[in-house]
Formats: structure tokens, C-alpha cells, sequence
């Protein structure tokens, strides 16, 4: 299925990827120096958008690539898009348990975890609950849409 415009990783151009990239490096730079990083750490989510933990920038190279993690932080944080249909939500699906997405797995993810009410959606594909283990998209999907939160 193709997706809409909407739904597809946004391009980040090689100057807007430089940005963030350099600012995570000298925040991991400060961090192994031991220097104060915190503050760093939050005027880089105020710029971004994005909630990252002083650790995800300090230590990013031991679970990710910086092109990634940079690429990751000049997109948007919160990607919802209005209308998202389930069919669409199938597609996205696919693509992460295809491993169709390779870079952009991590923006289809995100899209998936933000456009359902499941609070974690993305659980339903790598830990799924009893009953959805080896379940198809679709039902992967359905799983997301149906959850409810209890009312206190």
C-alpha cells in the first residue's frame, strides 16, 4: 500500500540533519567530561520539540547511529495526522514487520504509537499481550484502536 504524503518520513535536508547532530556530539562530549549536561540536554528538547533523557544524548552511541538519532530529532516529536484511516494504520504496520522502512523505522513507529489510543501501541508488535502473539497487521491494528482507558 502506499501511503499518503502526510504518513511518509519527512526529508531532512543534510544542513537542518548537521544542526542536532553537532549538538548531540557536544553534549556527549560534555557528558564524558563529566561537565554539566542537563541543561544542554533541555534547551536541546526545547529546539527539537522532543523529551529526550540527559542518557539518550550522553550515551546515544551505544544504541544508535548519529544520523539516526539526528535524523530523528529534526522531525517532528509528536507526528499525528489528522483522518488517519485503518488501512493506512495496516500499511504502516506492514512496513515495520516487513522491514520494508530500514532509516525510517523509527518515524513509522512513532506515527503508529501517535495516531492510535493504544498509550503504548508499539508493544502490541514486539511484546504483544496473550492472544496477539504472531498476529497479523490487521489485527495488530485492531488491538490499538479498540483500547479504551479506564475511567477513574
Amino acid at each position: 500500500m502506499n501511503l499518503r504524503a502526510e504518513l511518509l518520513p519527512p526529508p531532512v535536508s543534510p544542513e537542518r540533519l548537521a544542526e542536532p547532530a553537532h549538538e548531540i556530539e557536544c553534549v556527549a562530549r560534555l557528558a564524558g567530561t563529566g561537565g554539566p549536561f542537563e541543561e544542554a540536554v533541555s534547551a536541546f528538547n526545547e529546539r527539537t520539540g522532543h523529551d529526550y533523557l540527559p542518557s539518550d544524548l550522553a550515551w546515544y552511541h551505544t544504541s544508535r547511529d548519529l544520523e539516526d538519532f539526528a535524523r530523528e530529532a529534526a522531525r517532528p516529536a509528536q507526528p499525528r495526522v489528522a483522518g488517519v484511516t485503518r488501512e493506512e494504520l495496516v500499511g504502516i504496520v506492514r512496513r515495520v514487520t516487513d522491514g520494508a522502512v530500514g532509516a525510517d523505522t523509527d518515524h513509522h513507529l512513532l506515527l503508529f504509537d501517535c495516531n492510535t489510543p493504544h498509550p503504548r501501541a508499539c508493544d502490541l508488535l514486539f511484546h504483544p499481550p496473550a492472544g496477539l502473539e504472531d498476529a497479523t497487521p490487521e489485527r495488530i491494528v485492531d488491538a490499538a484502536l479498540a483500547y479504551r482507558p479506564i475511567a477513574l
